[in-house]
Parts: structure tokens; C-alpha cells; sequence
């Protein structure tokens, strides 16, 4: 007897965006290990999950039915599978209009549009009841779709479901609308029920307790072997024949998908390649002003060669377009990653880095074998991106360009915050619960809970660490990519749906960066770097003071002042080498040029770390073990690096020249090693590379040793090209921080939000190079910071700037409420609160913004209580600005017409909780200073004092958390930055240690560290025996007058390591009064982590 045969053609995937509760290789490993034949994937109006479910359908040699399920307005839901290529291209075209319809994250949808956009398509009508309302829709069916027309039979589990079955198939019988069986599979086994059950509460925001109905009612939407289905359904042995029918007919694949790229307007008369051929070439004296050398001679004939073999000349073209436009625009921009490898790029100045002198590899970005679309990344100013993207939208049309979306995961933190919400559990416990989770990948169990003194053994405790374990990693919803553009010749929207995005006047295709690759769609990053808007900026700044013109590639290639900066680990700001990893190599490493900033850039990664590359190149830079090259060979290769591997192209080229490796078989060596998603896939190549070294008259032992080293980048691979991109910005931002730090800290101000440190840090920093920074100013700030003369000069003669601070410091006050201020004052300073009122026209919150932080203070002598009394004394809303002054008279409150008050004046203490509170930094006293004396008492020292010791003493320091950072590496080692009134010190807390005062690491804003000085060299670290959280002690600032210092903490966003919302873009209602409370949260200044 012939084993039942079965095909399911209704399939929900998490790609339906908390409908469906497993993952497409879930389900295709399931089906294959259950003997189905085909999977059927429809999510709910949305194709977002076929690429994944197309990769997983090959990967277990299982077929996939290309579909998608759809909600009309009219109340009815259909099953629509495309039977070939323009259905496809319909269906898409379908998507995109009913989500254009309903606004993002919608689709809206009627009968007639579906039947407009119909054609080719077989439509399964889900039918619930058989009644009359059925029996007309079935008609209508058969009318619109004839011999593409069928409906569904599914089990509901409710009372009397075999008579339902029957009367529907009746009913479709009378109609002559064959029916097909479907299991409506929402996880692939039993045990994900109470997963789906939970993404549906957070679907519809609610508890488990309150979801009622909105659960499904049974549990019996798992996938079931076919044996079971023929049992469950041996009434319809038709209508399971037809499940293999439908996917029989259905013969459309991904693999039809062709994608050709946009024909860019080339020069008259000649094709794409000719014009790149003849941009090329006319770009070339100036890239070489002095002659071009053979060697960059041949590397262009040969790159421009095997770009006209692939076809790729119009895409190059794009990208030269883009950065013209941008240049055009004055908009700073570099290309980086891996086509900094290509010489074509650098000489159309796409990139900045000369890959001849660097000596990279272009296969490393095109190759002839691999076939693959070339992937160019530009960075734009981040302040300006926007109008890059809308030229982009403009030029190529709405219907030809878009961009990918990501979708966002469930992370650590996120799956327990949600599943916590729908079990009951009380908010502030899953807030506590959530804030031991340090990085998204992070699980989240019994060791997160130790100090909060939880009882575990409750079964809803228990129950939500397991249910968000299984949520971590699942989709959430769609956003759009930084700037990953795809750009097509004929309709992007019938290769792909297009949705509008989050944002006005974007939108996006429903496919990410990884499914575009699945594919082979062409992608061009118009991504957005904030260190090019400041270095933008600063260069402008200059340019505008000293009348010095510069740019990236014209700054002094070699600075002995600038590199001795790095070399002492002086780089807060800077690009890169900023953070508290890096700062920590920089004095061992001692970058003396250019290439070293490039090692710099890369070393200080997981991969490096975890292969252990690190410790041996440096013992071999210090001259304290010798460089051992046992061929010429992998001198040739690794000769730059001191024998010791870094990079993705070093790799490759170990593999080919000492291994014997195929381009093609180094390329997926590479891809192995690309992300940390591929961790583990890198062992297959192990024994092929060994073998093929040994072959070569390599020693065992030296290539396992290469192996292993290999093997590190299956963490985080990173190629040689993208760190020269970016070392060339590191050294640009050192280099205008060492010989122009005023300029240097207020282009970073006007930057903001960006990079590693909030603009507390960045001024404290430029205060201790000698820079003056003058506070916010109603009479002389304008929006951004900018610079004042001091009426001063330095030692050589130099005039001296002050940086004064920009109303855009001022929390809660708008851009435009700003402009107003500024604008009104170009005649003449205001004289008080009430002329600013009055010839600004802003609101009185607006005013309360500026007295809050101190602004009437600097010209009008006016104190925070004093500003904001007289602010009571005006109308909510201003006055025209022609009014009479007797109309003036009138907008005062007559009870508030009362002579002067004298108030009580703040505390020095008050004034500094007010100053982070409003602005995010003071320029008083540093808030420890308050606490000193009592922190003496208790023994203990200023950071100035703890990195002073010798090696090895025992001490206890204390300071406001700067950074708490957790590498991917370093066995998991913490890096902390505390800072008190005399500098700051930084600790290391190993796992244990970090295990133990978890809570404190975490979230205490002011830590004490009891601890062992570690000296090496000039690097000093507080190596943590004993954390004290010492928050508390921050809440008596406020109200201390005299100065004795105590650690004060920052408040950090460790969870994302994100900059902090805009304060721009908050609008604040003005205190009935104003009071110190709170001084803890205010002085925690908003920092940044980094994992």
C-alpha cells in the first residue's frame, strides 16, 4: 500500500509578525522529518518571509508553494498562490497597493482589487460558517477565478466540526468549487502553543488572562505527518489529492526572479561601460596628479575588465552619481567596506584610500567566480543623508527605488519585558528583571536573578524566563535600513511588495539585506556617519576662521603631534579609537603611521581577540619575540601584520597561496568567517586547509596554529579595506582634535546625538586641553555652539577661542522657538525676560526652558529662581510683536504686580543638579566635589590619586559611570569608566566579579570600586575585587553648599548602546514650581555602552 502523500498549504511563519510562533527552518526541517511534500508559506498580507522559507525549502530538498494569505475589507480571507511569474508580479503589485493604502504596518484591501490584480493567481477562499453569505462568496469566487478557484477545509475543534465540514464542501460542491484540505499550521510542534498563545496577547495588548477568544481555541494548529491528515480527513480524499494538485500547478520560483539593474543615463552616444571607461580615465590626473604608476595602471585595465564582463558598469555609475550629487551639495561623503578594495572607486572618489599603496584585494569586492552583485557603501554627513535619499527617490522614481527593511528581533531585555506584561507580572518586576540583561544575544535565567531575592520556584517566574528564551530571536515588525537602497530597470514593486515607511516620503521593500542577498539583488548603503558631519563642520569652521581649506585626503599625511596624541591614549571624540577597548590598546600598540591606525582599527574586535592574534602581534611590535615567516610566501601575505593574520583578505590569501585554495573555495572561507552568524560553519574548511599547508611543506603544528587563528574571525571577520576607510577618519578626527580642539569640541557638540560620549564628557575634555566654555546665553548663543573671541592669545602669538555653548543644549526648547530667539535679537540685546517675550513672540514654556538652564544668568544676571519668577509674571501666550506698549501692560497678571522679592538663592549643589538636568553637563563644580569630604572619611581616593599608585596596591576609588563596556571577546571581561572632579579611572571587572555586583554594574549611576592597581606600561587599570553602589549619596547634592567630593554616577543606556532621544524633540509644559528633587536621575548624565 502507497504511504499517504500530502501537501500543506497553509503555513503562518514568525515572519507573519506575532501570528505565527516558529521559524521557516523550523518548519521545513519539520515537514521533511514528517514526510510532506510541499509547504504552502502564507503569511498574513505579506511576502516578507519567502526568501528565508525559499533557503530553507532547499536546504531539506522540501518544495515551497510561494503565497500569501489575505484580510479584505469586505470581511473576507483568502489563500492566494501565484502559478507563475507575472502572477507573482501581480500579487506583489497587490501588496504594494493595499499597503500604500493602509499607512505603515497596514494593508487594505477589496474584493475588486484582488480580482483586478487576479489574474494567474489561485485563490483558496477561508470559509468559517456554511451559510448563505458563504454560498455567495463561493459564487463570486467561481465567476472571478473559474478553474484557479477553491476552498479550504480546516479543522476548528468546535462541536459539531465534522457537519461544518460537510456542509461546506457541500456548499462548494453546488458552487463547482473543488475543496482543498489545510491544517492552518501556526508552529510546527505542539510544544510552541503556549509561545503562540504569548505573541498573541502582545499582538492584541493584552494578558493571557484577559485574551478570551483572541487565543486560539485549540491546540491543534502544529503540523501533523500526512497519515494523521488522511485520518483526520478520510471524508475528503479528494480535497487532500488536491493539496498536491495546487502545488503542482503552482511552478513558480524565487529562481525566476530576474533582476536587472536600472540603465543609468550614460554619456551621449556610449554605453554604460564605455562611459565608466572614459569617467575612469579623465579622473585619473587627479588622483595622480604626477603621473599614474604602472602598477595602478594595470589594476584599473584589469578591474575595468572584468566589470565590463560582469555587467556591472551601470551600477558603478549609480554610485558615482549619488556622490557627485552629494559633493555637488557640499555633503562630506566616503565609500568604505569592501570597496575601498577597488582602484575604479578611488579614482572616481567614491573611496579615499589608494588600495595600490595599501596593497588590498579588488577580488576581496568583485570576483568573476563568485558572481555576486558588488556591494558599495557610501557615508554621508548624517545631518544631511536625508536630502541624498530624496535626490535618489527623485531620480530613479518610487516605483524603481526603495529601501530594504530590518527586522527588528526580539532581544534579551524586550522578550521579558513582553512575556512578563502578558503572564501578570507586576511591571516594576519585569523592569528589574529585564535591567539584569546585558546584551540582546544574552539569555535570561536564574543567574540574572540571584541578588534580586526572587523566589524561583513560582511556576510564573519560571514560565516567563522559558517562554522569552524562545521569543528571543523571533520578528517583531519591520523598520527600514539605515540606507540600504534597491534600485531596479522595469517595476521593483512586481519583484517585491513596497511599503511606506515609518518616515515621510520613504518607503520600503519587505525583504532585508540578508533576503536580498538570497536573491542576488544589487544594494547601494547610503548610510549616514555622524564623525563626517562634525569633521564636515570642523573643516568648515576652519576654513571660515584661519582660512585653511581641508578635507580627509588633505590633511598632513604623517603628524608626529597628532600620533603622539593617540599614542597616549588621548582620543576622546575621535573616530574609532575612542572607546574604552581601544584607548587600552593604544599606549601598548603606539601607532607611529598610518597603517598602524588601520591595525588599530581592526584589532581591537572579537575576531583578533578570540583567535589569539592579539598578544602575539604585539609581543612582535615591542620587539620581544621575533617574526618566523617559514615560506616567502606568507611573508608576502602577512608581512604588514607581522606574521600574525587580521584581516578577511589576509586570510583568503593564506588559503590560496599556502593552502592551495580555489578563489572561489577562499571566498566561502571567507564568508565563514564574515558574521557571528556563522560561527561553527568555518570547522568544515579545517581539515582541507591543514592538509593543503602541509602539502605545501608547512609544519603541522605551525598550520593548525594558523587555523585557529582563522577560526577567530567566525566571531566577527573584518575586512583590511573597511579599516583603512576608517582609520583614515580616526586619523582626520585626532588630527583636528590635537591642533584644534575648540573647534574639535563644538563641531562634535553641533554633531550630536552621536559616538561614544555625551557632550558632559566631550566638554570636560576639551576644558582639560585649555579650551574656555562659556555657558548657554540668551544674548550671545546661538542654535548651535560656536566660538568667541577671548581677547587672549596662546604662547605663539595665536588668538584663543572660547566655545559658547548653543541653545540646542537647552532641553525642551524647540529648533524653531530657538530660531525665533535668535532672530529677534540681531538689533540689539534683549534687556529682560519680558523684551525677549515680548520681541521673540515665544511661549512662556519656552522661557521656562531657558531659565532652567541658567541662560539669563550669563548677560542679564537674572538666577534660575529669579528668571523663572519673573516668567510667572507674563501670558501663556506672547504677544504680537507690533504691539503697543500699553497692550503690554495688560498681559500682566495684576495679583503678580508686587515689588520685587528676594529669593532664596540655590545651593552651589542645586545649581550643578539643574545644570545636568537641562543642559546634560555644568561647568560649576564637578557634582563629586560636594561629596569629597565624606568619601575621605571612608578612605576613599580620587581617580587622580588611584592611577598614581604603584603596581599591585589595594585601594578603593570612586566616580559618576561613564562606560560600562562589554567587548564580544575577552572572555567576557567588563570595562567601567568612572569619573570624579580630578580625571577618571578605569576598572575591569572579570565574569565572576561582574556575576557577583551584577545589579550594580548594571544600573547604579555612582559606583565605589574596591580593587588592585595593574600596571602596564602607561596603561592603568583598578582591576574590581568589591563594588559599592553609591547612587544615594547622590541625592544630597542638591543640597550641599560647600565642596567635598563623592563618586557621582551617569545614567547610561547599557541596553542598546544608543545615543539618547533628541532632546530637540521634546516639548516640556512649565513647572508649577521648581524643587531639587530627582537630583539623581538629573545628574546622571546620559552615556553610552557599547557590547
Amino acid at each position: 500500500m502507497n504511504a499517504p502523500r500530502y501537501a500543506e498549504l497553509q503555513v503562518t511563519t514568525h515572519f507573519s509578525f506575532l501570528r505565527g510562533a516558529s521559524s521557516c527552518e523550523e518548519l521545513f526541517e519539520q515537514a521533511k522529518n514528517l514526510g510532506i511534500e510541499a509547504l504552502g508559506i502564507v503569511d498574513r498580507n505579506s511576502l516578507a518571509g519567502i526568501p528565508r522559507a525559499y533557503e530553507a525549502a532547499n536546504n531539506h530538498g522540501i518544495r515551497l508553494v510561494i503565497g500569501c494569505r489575505l484580510d479584505l475589507d469586505d470581511d473576507i480571507s483568502v489563500l492566494a498562490y501565484p502559478m507563475d511569474r507575472p502572477a507573482y508580479g501581480r500579487l506583489c503589485r497587490l501588496l504594494s497597493v493595499g499597503k500604500k493604502r493602509g499607512g505603515k504596518g497596514k494593508c487594505r484591501l477589496a474584493w475588486d482589487d484582488l480580482v483586478a490584480y487576479g489574474e494567474g493567481l489561485i485563490v483558496v477562499l477561508l470559509a468559517d460558517l456554511a451559510d448563505d453569505l458563504c454560498a455567495l462568496r463561493l459564487r463570486r469566487l467561481k465567476t472571478a477565478f473559474a478553474d484557479r478557484a477553491y476552498m479550504a477545509l480546516s479543522l476548528r475543534r468546535r462541536p459539531n466540526d465534522q457537519m461544518r465540514l460537510f456542509e461546506l464542501s457541500n456548499l462548494a460542491l453546488a458552487a463547482g468549487v473543488p475543496t482543498v484540505v489545510t491544517n492552518d499550521v501556526l508552529f510546527h510542534v505542539p510544544e510552541r502553543r503556549m509561545l503562540q498563545d504569548v505573541v498573541t496577547c502582545i499582538r492584541h495588548n493584552c494578558t493571557i488572562d484577559e485574551a478570551g477568544f483572541r487565543r486560539e481555541r485549540h491546540a491543534d494548529r502544529y503540523m501533523k505527518p500526512p497519515e494523521e491528515m488522511h485520518r483526520l480527513f478520510v471524508r475528503y480524499p479528494e480535497a487532500l489529492a488536491r493539496s498536491l494538485e495546487i502545488a503542482k500547478r503552482c511552478k513558480f520560483s524565487l529562481e525566476e526572479l530576474v533582476y536587472q539593474y536600472p540603465e543609468e543615463r550614460s554619456l551621449p552616444g556610449l554605453t554604460a561601460q564605455q562611459a565608466l571607461e572614459k569617467m575612469v580615465w579623465e579622473a585619473v590626473p587627479g588622483r595622480y596628479p604626477h603621473g599614474l604608476p604602472e602598477k595602478v595602471e594595470k589594476a584599473l585595465h584589469h578591474e575595468l575588465g572584468l566589470i565590463g564582463r560582469l555587467e556591472y558598469a551601470p551600477y558603478f555609475l549609480t554610485v558615482n552619481a549619488i556622490v557627485q550629487f552629494a559633493r555637488g551639495k557640499d555633503i562630506l561623503c566616503q565609500g568604505r567596506g569592501s570597496a575601498a578594495n577597488s582602484v575604479v572607486c578611488y579614482v572616481l572618489g567614491i573611496t579615499a584610500i589608494d588600495p595600490v599603496k595599501v596593497d588590498l584585494l579588488f577580488e576581496r569586492f568583485v570576483s568573476e567566480e563568485r558572481r555576486e552583485p558588488p556591494d558599495i557603501d557610501v557615508d554621508f554627513e548624517h545631518q544631511r543623508r536625508e536630502e541624498v535619499i530624496q535626490w535618489v527617490y527623485d531620480t530613479y522614481g518610487r516605483d524603481k527605488a526603495a529601501l530594504c527593511s530590518v527586522v527588528t528581533r526580539y532581544r534579551g531585555r524586550g522578550a521579558l519585558r513582553d512575556v512578563g506584561k502578558v503572564l501578570g507580572l507586576p511591571e516594576d518586576l519585569t523592569k528589574l528583571l529585564s535591567s539584569q540583561v546585558w546584551r540582546w544575544s544574552e539569555g535570561v535565567g536564574e543567574k540574572q536573578v540571584k541578588e534580586l531575592n526572587l523566589n524561583m520556584e513560582d511556576r510564573r517566574l519560571q514560565l516567563a524566563f522559558e517562554l522569552a528564551n524562545q521569543l528571543v530571536g523571533t520578528p517583531r515588525h519591520h523598520s527600514q535600513h539605515p540606507g540600504g537602497f534597491v534600485l531596479t530597470h522595469d517595476r521593483l514593486d512586481e519583484l517585491v511588495p513596497i511599503e511606506p515607511a515609518a518616515m515621510d516620503d520613504r518607503q520600503i521593500i519587505e525583504w532585508d539585506k540578508d533576503d536580498i542577498d538570497i536573491v542576488k539583488f544589487m544594494k547601494m548603503d547610503c548610510l549616514a556617519l555622524g564623525m563626517l558631519s562634525c569633521m564636515k563642520r570642523g573643516f568648515d569652521m576652519l576654513e571660515a576662521r584661519d582660512g585653511k581649506k581641508y578635507d580627509l585626503t588633505s590633511m598632513p599625511p604623517k603628524d608626529d603631534a597628532t600620533f603622539a596624541m593617540i599614542q597616549k591614549a588621548d582620543t576622546l571624540g575621535t573616530f574609532q579609537i575612542e572607546s574604552r577597548a581601544q584607548m587600552s590598546m593604544l599606549p601598548r600598540l603606539k601607532p607611529k603611521e598610518f597603517y598602524d591606525l588601520v591595525i588599530q582599527v581592526a584589532i581591537v574586535r572579537p575576531g583578533p581577540i578570540q583567535g589569539d592574534m592579539v598578544h602575539p602581534y604585539l609581543r612582535r611590535r615591542q620587539e620581544k619575540e621575533p617574526v618566523h615567516y617559514p615560506k616567502e610566501e606568507l611573508r608576502r601575505v602577512l608581512g604588514k601584520t607581522l606574521g600574525v593574520p587580521l584581516f578577511q583578505e589576509q586570510a583568503m590569501r593564506v588559503a590560496i597561496e599556502c593552502a592551495g585554495f580555489s578563489p572561489g573555495k577562499a571566498d566561502q572561507l571567507r564568508r565563514a568567517m564574515a558574521t557571528f552568524k556563522n560561527v561553527g560553519t568555518i570547522s568544515k574548511f579545517r581539515q582541507d586547509l591543514i592538509d593543503g599547508m602541509v602539502e605545501r611543506g608547512y609544519e603541522q603544528d605551525f598550520a593548525e596554529r594558523i587555523f585557529k587563528q582563522l577560526e577567530g574571525f567566525g566571531s566577527y571577520g573584518f575586512p583590511e579595506s573597511h579599516a583603512a576607510s576608517f582609520a583614515l577618519i580616526a586619523y582626520a578626527s585626532s588630527w583636528l582634535k590635537c591642533h584644534y580642539p575648540d573647534i574639535f569640541c563644538t563641531a562634535l557638540l553641533n554633531s550630536q546625538p552621536m559616538g561614544f560620549y555625551a557632550p558632559a564628557q566631550i566638554v570636560r575634555d576639551a576644558r582639560d586641553h585649555g579650551v574656555e566654555v562659556r555657558p548657554v546665553c540668551v544674548n550671545n548663543s546661538r542654535f548651535d555652539c560656536t566660538l568667541e573671541p577671548t581677547g587672549k592669545s596662546d604662547a605663539d602669538g595665536k588668538e584663543l577661542y572660547a566655545v559658547r555653548l548653543g541653545l540646542r543644549m537647552v532641553k525642551g526648547l524647540s529648533n524653531d522657538h530657538a530660531a525665533d530667539i535668535v532672530a529677534a535679537r540681531q538689533d540689539r540685546p534683549f534687556a529682560s525676560v519680558d523684551d525677549l517675550w515680548r520681541r521673540a513672540g515665544v511661549p512662556a514654556a519656552a522661557l521656562v526652558c531657558l531659565a532652567e538652564a541658567d541662560a539669563f544668568l550669563p548677560s542679564l544676571s537674572l538666577a534660575r529662581r529669579e528668571a523663572l519668577w519673573a516668567i510667572k509674571a507674563l501670558r501663556d501666550e506672547p504677544l504680537p510683536l507690533f504691539a503697543a506698549a500699553a497692550v503690554r501692560e495688560d498681559a500682566v497678571i495684576e495679583e503678580l504686580q508686587e515689588p520685587s522679592v528676594a529669593l532664596r538663592p540655590m545651593t552651589d549643589g542645586g545649581e550643578v543638579v539643574q545644570d545636568y538636568g537641562h543642559v546634560g553637563l555644568t561647568l560649576r563644580e564637578h557634582p563629586m566635589t560636594f561629596l569629597r569630604r565624606d568619601l575621605s572619611r571612608r578612605r576613599i581616593v580620587t581617580c587622580a590619586e588611584a592611577v598614581r599608585v604603584r603596581d599591585g596596591t589595594w585601594l578603593e576609588t570612586a566616580g559618576l559611570v561613564l562606560v560600562r563596556q562589554r567587548p564580544g571577546s575577552a572572555k567576557g571581561v567588563i570595562f567601567m569608566t568612572l569619573e570624579d572632579e580630578t580625571g577618571i579611572a578605569n576598572a575591569v571587572l572579570w565574569v565572576k566579579t561582574f556575576e557577583k555586583y551584577r545589579r550594580v554594574v548594571l544600573s547604579a549611576g555612582m559606583v565605589g570600586i574596591y580593587g588592585k592597581i595593574q600596571r602596564e606600561g602607561e596603561v592603568v587599570h583598578l582591576v574590581a575585587h568589591r563594588l559599592t553602589d553609591l547612587s544615594e549619596a547622590l541625592a544630597s547634592v542638591g543640597e550641599r553648599n560647600r565642596a567635598f567630593p563623592l563618586p557621582h554616577g551617569r545614567g547610561d543606556e547599557f541596553h542598546h548602546g544608543m545615543p539618547s532621544e533628541d532632546h530637540r524633540t521634546i516639548r516640556k509644559r512649565p513647572p508649577a514650581t521648581v524643587d531639587d528633587e530627582d537630583e539623581v536621575e538629573r545628574i546622571k548624565v546620559i552615556s553610552r555602552n557599547f557590547h
